[in-house]
């Protein structure tokens, strides 16, 4: 049910897209004035605007209710809550206490850690004088 829903909804989308496009504007009116309205023909003599408008106004109408059919859907297919459904891998890893600090191991501070010695030191005379290229 929900996929003809679906489909319906996707032709009525397209449908009302055509329509919009093959409707004239505001302005278009004037040039039938003097003369250019034989374009009009196909629809009949009053022209295409109440067909295109009724047309547009029943695609509008059926794409409204499946919009609405298709969000009851949705609502239907929702769970209560979002973790609902999720597998756990272990439950007894949310039983197991957590372990102390004094089993985590320490780091000795020669370890691991650079001292000043580790710091290269740059000459005192390099410093001062500015590199020159030969």
């Amino acid at each position: 049910m929900e996929t003809i829903v679906v489909v319906v909804h996707v032709i009525v989308a397209v449908a009302i897209v055509g329509l919009v496009l093959l409707q004239q504007g505001k302005g278009a009116d004037a040039g039938a004035a003097f003369g250019s309205g034989a374009s009009q023909t196909v629809f009949g003599s009053s022209g295409s605007g109440n067909f295109l408008t009724r047309s547009t106004s029943v695609a509008a109408t059926v794409f409204f209710i499946t919009s609405l059919t298709l969000a009851i859907f949705a609502k239907q297919n929702t769970s209560t809550g979002i973790v609902d459904g999720l597998p756990i891998v272990n439950p007894a890893l949310l039983t197991q206490p957590v372990s102390p600090v004094s089993d985590i191991p320490q780091i000795d501070a020669g370890q691991g850690t650079s001292g000043a010695a580790d710091i290269p030191v740059v000459p005192a005379d390099a410093a001062s004088t500015p590199a020159t290229n030969p």
